[in-house]
């Protein structure tokens, strides 16, 4: 049944359907009424590894009780050490980062970096990326960002790389621009993947003219795409990585990452910009641990292995039902776009039947889009559960 929260600002356009959740373990949740719910968007797809994951736990109540918050200056080991193993990750040896409390937070610093390297004024973005709920990033002003239209390119039959013959290239305003910011995948919840041949030829071509390369990897990254991010299926090497969401298992902590290229840069001169929990130690041990424990349990594996039979069996239903007209998938990042009206009234039904058979979903609003972000813990049973479930309610055969 529906029900509305009182005292809360709801997320917009997403409708809220249970008030009373009081509990979560792994990928699942339960309600005041002992009912449980398979978490198929792991949170705000933040849960990489399952919600309350012992580890974690243990991580937060040790650290926090030895030293959870520093100031201006001073600070702890476990930051400086937790920052080389992210470097280490990315293959930024003598770079730097940042610690911060959201994705949001974490591409605006980065952007606020570039900025203030690049000799052109505008960053390149593909149309119907998100960056972030505020600051630059968000706002993308047309004197700031060109967002380019590629829209056509999947299509696209010219041969070879991009270049002058293509009208759509033609128009990218090169001489004006310093840098490209790349989103490789989600598209404002989409979850649209630009063509490797384009973004590989625009990187080309920023380098060419001494640009940057920045990546937001906030929804991408972690292993959400079956690698360690996104931009690994591009073939391509950031100066700048953005990361959020998965590398706190639902802790609010984000990273900024830097290439030694642009410290050297930068030099004794760092942004300005500082707030209260930049660096936190608290933050920065519970990111050293899921990232340790990923590795460990080998976690980026498994998520393609699960997300390959979660994809087969969407294509699976696809066959039978004739009520899905696009599956989009890298890794366990998943989009299934219904057949039906474009405002979403039958997605949003079939989203209503999924919670009340114990399935959550992602519903994107005003669209007949589902999105699924699972942890890469979820067990294969689950998702079989889900998939006879999804099968049942599109075929209208529901017990």
């Amino acid at each position: 049944m529906h029900q509305q929260a009182s005292s809360l600002l709801w997320y917009p356009g997403h409708e809220l359907l249970l008030t009373e959740m009081v509990r979560a373990e792994n990928c699942y949740l339960y309600d005041s009424q002992g009912k449980r719910y398979l978490d198929l968007e792991s949170g705000v797809w933040c849960t990489s590894i399952g919600h309350g994951h012992p580890e974690v736990l243990r991580v937060i109540r040790e650290q926090s009780a030895c030293l959870g918050h520093t100031g201006f200056c001073y600070s702890s080991q476990v930051v400086e050490e937790a920052a080389q193993e992210i470097l280490a990750l990315l293959g930024f040896s003598g770079g730097k980062c940042v610690f911060l409390c959201s994705g949001s937070e974490a591409v605006e610093y980065g952007v606020r970096v570039a900025q203030s390297l690049i000799e052109r004024p505008l960053l390149l973005t593909m149309a119907g990326s998100y960056f972030g709920a505020y600051g630059s990033a968000h706002s993308q002003r047309a004197d700031q960002f060109f967002a380019f239209d590629w829209e056509a390119c999947p299509a696209c039959r010219l041969p070879g790389e991009c270049s002058q013959a293509c009208a759509h290239w033609a128009a990218i305003p090169y001489d004006a621009i310093g840098g490209l910011l790349f989103e490789p995948g989600s598209s404002a919840g989409l979850v649209r993947f630009p063509p490797a041949g384009l973004i590989r030829s625009m990187v080309a071509k920023i380098r060419s003219d001494h640009g940057l390369i920045l990546v937001n990897e906030v929804t991408t990254g972690v292993g959400r795409t079956g690698a360690w991010f996104g931009y690994q299926h591009y073939g391509i090497a950031p100066d700048v990585v953005a990361m959020g969401k998965g590398i706190g298992n639902g802790y609010p902590v984000s990273v900024t990452a830097f290439a030694p290229g642009i410290v050297n840069r930068l030099g004794q001169e760092p942004v300005r910009y500082s707030q209260s929990h930049q660096n936190d130690p608290l933050g920065a041990a519970v990111a050293r641990k899921v990232l340790e424990i990923m590795k460990r349990d080998g976690l980026i594996a498994r998520g393609r292995r699960v997300g390959e039979m979660l994809l087969a069996g969407l294509e699976h239903i696809k066959g039978r039902t004739g009520h899905i007209a696009e599956i989009r998938a890298r890794g366990l990042m998943v989009a299934v776009e219904l057949d039906g009206d474009k405002e979403g009234q039958f997605a949003s039904e079939v989203h209503r039947r999924l919670f009340h058979r114990g399935y959550i979903l992602g519903k994107r609003p005003g669209t007949n889009v589902l999105r699924l972000d699972p942890s890469l813990t979820i067990a294969e049973q689950d998702i079989q559960a889900f998939l006879d479930a999804f099968e049942a309610v599109l075929s209208g055969q529901e017990n």
